[in-house]
């Protein structure tokens, strides 16, 4: 059974939704404080939240049953990322569901910032009929600026095109051609649109780069007169900066939704401006969002749970549940080859890793394969929890830098993953492939070819490829009670006399007599006891 935490208010339809599976139970209690939070997460497998809760690192710091995270929202800044990825859990927001919403309060906010209609509304609650101080713009033939042309900032743009306005757009990763398809003139460098518009909307999520990024030199460049709206986050915009330029008369207004400090301190500048329009962050607050979002929000939790599918992760590639399915057992084969790896260079200082997909495998999610791989090199290593989560962020961690190559051209088999590690003593390569969906083989180890099972107990010996040495190591493994189920011999040329290499695959561990026995024989140049998960063990973070 698992448990969902539901910890701030929510629509009686997306609570309805996870009620609705079998294998979950739902507990709602919105406004819990952050020391009661930090408790009652350790017996939670998922949270949804909205902007209340506050998922802090002091929070998520040693939560090790919590498996994901759901915003019903866009933004996910109430939420430590890096805390939460280092800790193995998905973090997912629901981009599509209050998209109109924003879009629409944006629209809403512009026109009412240009029409004069919060401070004429208010004379008129005051009795007065004041026609000549309201002296407004109208829209159609105006410039408008959209910084960020995500699924909001494209929605706003759509509206403004309908409005009759010429519409540009800075955004670093929108195509040309889509822009053109939207009848927005895009630009590259910020500063060159800045100065041609008569409004500018933001529409980025708050980061590192986008944090004061209109603040005083810019909005000095702007024309005079400029009106600016902010729906996005408080703080792209800088509101002291912001306040210094209306006050001196050179920006002709501004609205605002959001605020770098919610709600603002007593006595606010910004808020107390004649010229200023603002609302208390209520562009997603219609019915009709916070339906959405809410429902978005269970769908992407209870899906995780039950079917392990992936949805509008922020620190993760999404996956469906399907191609999850689709792609196990290439994460299996590259988790296993990670924990072999790891176990053949214990020792040695593993300076980096070079993974390379052959054939199908080329045509299935790399990156994901490549973190499962990343999963089981770092996992006996670390005292964390590594999941295909958080494997790159702790390999990035510690220097350890893990590249990857594709080629859908299949060379010997239909499917190959082959990784090479450098480490302080040499190179080390080993690869694997899968028989069917089920079967999972090691095909080599540095110059040696073989097929050996990829499962279980192996023992690996390095050894001279004379006659009567896989004999002396069945009569030392049967003295002791060791049952072999299965062997693999590779060697380096087809005439023997050269070395070659075995792999024994047992039923129970030896014992130190033994492995020393079999260590003595003067044939054997070199042994290790590997472990690996028995074949079909569950993958250790998603249960598939």
């Amino acid at each position: 059974m698992y448990r969902v935490l539901v910890t701030d208010s929510l629509s009686q339809q997306g609570l309805d939704l996870l009620k609705s599976f079998k294998e979950i139970e739902v507990v709602y209690s919105p406004g819990m404080k952050p020391a009661d939070l930090k408790v009652a997460l350790k017996d939670a497998d998922g949270i949804v939240i909205r902007s209340g809760t506050k998922l802090t690192a002091d929070v998520l710091d040693g939560q090790t049953r919590l498996k994901v995270i759901a915003r019903a929202g866009v933004g996910v800044d109430n939420v430590d990322l890096p805390t939460a990825t280092r800790q193995g859990i998905i973090v997912s927001n629901t981009p599509d569901g209050n998209t109109i919403s924003t879009a629409e309060h944006s629209i809403a906010m512009m026109m009412a910032l240009c029409k004069c209609i919060g401070p004429a509304s208010q004379t008129m609650r005051e009795g007065k009929w004041d026609r000549k101080s309201f002296t407004g713009a109208q829209l159609a033939g105006k410039t408008v600026g959209v910084i960020g042309l995500g699924r909001i900032g494209i929605a706003v743009a759509k509206r403004c095109r309908g409005l009759e306005m010429t519409v540009l757009g800075y955004d670093p990763f929108l195509s040309e051609e889509k822009a053109a398809q939207l009848g927005i003139e895009l630009y590259r460098d910020l500063d060159a649109m800045l100065v041609k518009c008569d409004i500018l909307t933001v529409h980025t999520p708050l980061t590192e780069e986008t944090k004061g990024m209109i603040g005083a030199k810019r909005l000095a460049a702007l024309k005079k007169g400029v009106r600016i709206v902010n729906c996005a986050r408080g703080g792209i915009v800088d509101e002291e900066a912001l306040a210094d330029a209306i006050e001196s008369g050179h920006v002709g207004g501004a609205a605002l939704d959001v605020f770098t400090k919610e709600p603002p301190p007593e006595g606010f500048r910004l808020t107390k401006l004649p010229q200023v329009l603002s609302t208390p962050h209520l562009a997603a607050s219609t019915d009709e969002a916070q339906e959405q979002v809410a429902l978005e929000a269970a769908d992407i939790v209870a899906n995780f749970l039950t079917k392990n599918e992936i949805r509008s992760a922020v620190n993760m590639v999404p996956i469906s549940g399907k191609e999850l399915e689709a792609a196990r057992s290439y994460l299996d084969l590259a988790y296993r080859l990670g924990l072999l790896l790891a176990q053949l260079t214990k020792g040695e200082s593993v300076k980096g890793a070079r993974l390379q997909f052959k054939g199908d495998v080329a045509t299935k999610p790399v990156k994901l394969i490549a973190s499962a791989f990343t999963s089981g090199l770092l996992s006996a290593a670390l005292d964390t929890n590594v999941s295909i989560v958080n494997a790159d962020m702790n390999a990035a961690d510690r220097g350890l830098p893990i590249t990857t190559i594709s080629s859908t051209e299949a060379g010997a088999f239909a499917t190959l993953i082959s990784v090479t590690a450098e480490t302080d003593k040499g190179a080390k390569t080993i690869a694997g492939t899968t028989f069917g969906n089920d079967f999972l083989r090691l095909v080599r180890i540095d110059d040696f070819q073989l097929d050996s099972y990829l499962d279980g107990l192996m023992l690996i010996f390095w050894h001279k490829d004379v006659p009567g040495v896989i004999g002396a190591i069945g009569t030392a493994f049967g003295k002791h009670g060791v049952n072999i189920s299965h062997m693999a011999v590779g060697r380096k040329s087809k005439t023997p006399g050269g070395g070659a290499v075995a792999i024994l695959n047992l039923d129970n561990k030896p014992s130190e007599e033994a492995l020393k026995e079999v260590a003595g024989h003067p044939d054997i140049l070199g042994l290790q006891l590997v472990s690996l998960p028995v074949a079909g063990a569950p993958l250790p973070w998603l249960g598939l």
